[in-house]
């Protein structure tokens, strides 16, 4: 009999689970509290396994298609005057031309699109209740009629709602890095192409993207906080007065940029924070991506981490002798080591990007200056992101797709 597997989240750890989940046969449904796939947001990466992910499903020449193409990121003064100037192959130590980076809204669609006739999708609707037995998961959603499923993956990111019904409250398990941050946009391109703008006054960080295909730009206010530090990540209006108090007397393009985000319609805000469980899955019920094991907006690896643990987790479940629990338990082992290593690619990465006083301010600028005329030197002050990411060996679970067309066999 075919199982069903109930996911929650249709970002990007869900479709992609969805997609692999149906072609070992299985039967995904996905939910999604959201009316439609969100579309735009901030860039986002695929490396080195993930790309390889991306490939197995057929889908790396759209994403590649999607690819912004950053040139380089530039460091200003107060008055607007270069700093330093780095490429993303300075920052990250990957080789040039294997990485992806396309807006997550980009990424978001090419999943759904690709999953879309093969996947039951739910929107505009969440589950509320979820009780187990031996029959299966017993779901209630807020608008849906109540069904009952073989499994339950919370795919639905930091602030997940399949966690905390089945392993409970976030707090047990989110550990706030000591920073907050805003994304928005911004009307006006003001003449920049494929680059990236940063300005620093200390335990602060301004900076715009400019993205290929856009009218705008993509703002970001990055702040540090202080220990203890809570904003209701449901109440926007607070969100966006704590981000203005936050940079009020700034220099730059500071006052342009908060009054931007005052009133962007696709404003975002959120600390940078890790989700650390010592477990991911509890009975019928299993978390992924960032719901499971938020790395933080510092590693630059959630996007990565949320394709490749959907690519193990679908391949576990198809070849688990021991059903659920065994496939979980293998899941786990197979993927904690790889994601330790990613986050800890963030616990230190907040005091580089947003130096909190003026001293450590001067020195970062002076290493980044310097840092791409270092030569074979530079891998001692970059190269961890892709050495972390580059660290996991992808099991050989289904053939790429480009290689044979789908079955009647992987129909389920």
């Amino acid at each position: 009999m075919t199982r069903t597997v109930l996911i929650s989240g249709a970002s990007i750890a869900g479709p992609a689970l969805a997609f692999w989940l149906h072609r070992h046969g299985l039967r995904p449904l996905v939910v999604e509290r959201g009316a439609a796939v969100r579309g735009g947001g901030y860039p986002i990466d695929v490396r080195a396994a993930a790309v390889d992910v991306v490939d197995r499903m057929g889908l790396l020449p759209a994403v590649r298609a999607a690819h912004v193409a950053t040139r380089h990121t530039t460091i200003v003064d107060a008055r607007g005057r270069r700093i330093a100037r780095i490429t993303p192959e300075d920052f990250t130590g990957s080789p040039e031309g294997r990485d992806v980076e396309l807006p997550r809204g980009d990424l978001a669609r090419l999943l759904h699109e690709h999953t879309r006739d093969d996947v039951e999708y739910l929107f505009d609707d969440a589950v509320t209740v979820l009780e187990q037995d031996a029959d299966g998961v017993h779901v209630t959603f807020a608008h849906a009629e109540p069904r009952t499923v073989d499994l339950v993956v919370g795919a639905d990111g930091l602030h997940s709602g399949v966690r905390a019904l089945a392993f409970g409250p976030e707090a047990r398990y989110r550990h706030d890095l000591g920073f907050a941050f805003a994304g928005f946009s911004v009307a006006d391109r003001g003449g920049l192409d494929r680059e990236v703008l940063v300005h620093n006054a200390p335990g602060r960080m301004a900076g715009c993207y400019a993205l290929p295909g856009r009218n705008g730009l993509i703002g970001v206010l990055a702040f540090a906080t202080p220990p203890g530090f809570v904003v209701d990540h449901r109440d926007v209006a607070a969100q966006r007065d704590t981000v203005a108090a936050a940079f009020e007397g700034g220099g730059w393009e500071v006052p342009r940029l908060v009054a931007a985000m005052r009133t962007a319609d696709d404003f975002f805000f959120d600390t940078v924070s890790q989700i650390r469980m010592p477990a991911w899955s509890a009975g019928r019920v299993a978390l992924v991506g960032d719901a499971a094991y938020a790395p933080a907006l510092l590693s630059g690896q959630g996007t990565s981490l949320a394709l490749v643990g959907a690519y193990v987790l679908a391949g576990e479940l198809a070849a688990a002798v021991g059903g659920h629990t065994a496939a979980f338990a293998a899941y786990e082992r197979l993927l904690r080591p790889f994601v330790e290593r990613n986050q800890r690619l963030a616990t230190s990465g907040g005091d580089a990007l947003i130096p909190r006083s003026r001293t450590a301010l001067w020195v970062r600028n002076r290493v980044l200056a310097a840092l791409p005329h270092l030569g074979p030197l530079e891998r001692l002050f970059t190269g961890r992101v892709d050495e972390a990411a580059s660290s996991f060996p992808l099991p050989g679970h289904g053939a790429p797709v480009a290689a044979r067309p789908p079955s009647p066999r992987d129909d389920g």
